[in-house]
């Protein structure tokens, strides 16, 4: 079986761009697909009455989805397996941007806009740093000039990235993406771990409570003032 997992900001095209995959997926290909949000999504059924696959969709309410992901993805493996599926297509919402579903074993697919702005890229963090794919969606509504920008603040966060530019409603430029899902190999018989380590530990906020101030919280905790701006862990 091959795993495709699939992540990105809300409203960046990711069910566009897997509608487009399956259309081209090639002959021999069954795919199953799982759908993981966290209070509300559709792409399921969509999906399910367009190409008649087998589907699952999961919320995640109060953990992260890309969390979410993780905990489901060995049951999600095994249900696809169950139906005699030689692909299975996972779409994350991605939303905090610091976690990152991407797997050993996994083509990881980054689906970014290039109408979010050209800064968005480095903002992405390891959603898009431990990507295999960059796919660049909405070009038809910028200029060549910004989607050579865009481009090339992808390149400052992963300089080798692949990068596919699409207007994924039509599904062009996507030849380039559908040879790297053909060449995926399949799942071996190595223990499938994640690509990244998750974000550092849990503080006292994520676990509910609701006092605001550094102060009245402990485990991972950090003050305004700090000599960098960019917390790394103690």
């Amino acid at each position: 079986m091959k795993l495709l997992i699939i992540a990105g900001p809300p409203s960046g095209g990711k069910t566009a761009v897997i509608r487009q995959i399956i259309k081209n997926l090639p002959e021999g290909s069954f795919p199953a697909f799982l759908k993981i949000d966290v209070v509300h999504a559709t792409e399921d059924q969509e999906l399910e009455e367009e190409f008649g696959i087998p589907v699952k969709k999961i919320y995640s309410g109060d953990v992260c989805p890309d969390h979410m992901g993780i905990l489901v993805l060995d049951d999600a493996l095994r249900w696809a397996e169950s139906l005699s599926r030689n692909m299975l297509i996972i779409e994350s919402a991605g939303l905090c941007l610091r976690c990152t579903p991407y797997t050993t074993d996994s083509l990881g697919i980054a689906v970014v806009s290039s109408i979010s702005g050209t800064n968005s890229p480095f903002k992405m963090a390891p959603l898009l740093a431990l990507a295999d794919v960059a796919v660049v969606t909405k070009t038809d509504l910028v200029s060549q000039a910004e989607k050579e920008v865009f481009r090339e603040s992808i390149r400052k966060v992963v300089p080798d990235i692949d990068i596919v530019e699409t207007n994924a409603i039509q599904g062009t430029g996507l030849r380039y993406l559908m040879r790297r899902i053909v060449n995926q190999p399949e799942i071996g018989s190595d223990p499938i771990v994640l690509k990244g380590s998750p974000p550092l530990g849990v503080c006292t906020v994520c676990i509910g409570k609701k006092e605001i101030g550094w102060k009245n919280h402990f485990g991972v905790i950090r003050p305004m003032d700090m000599p960098d701006p960019l917390y790394r862990g103690d």
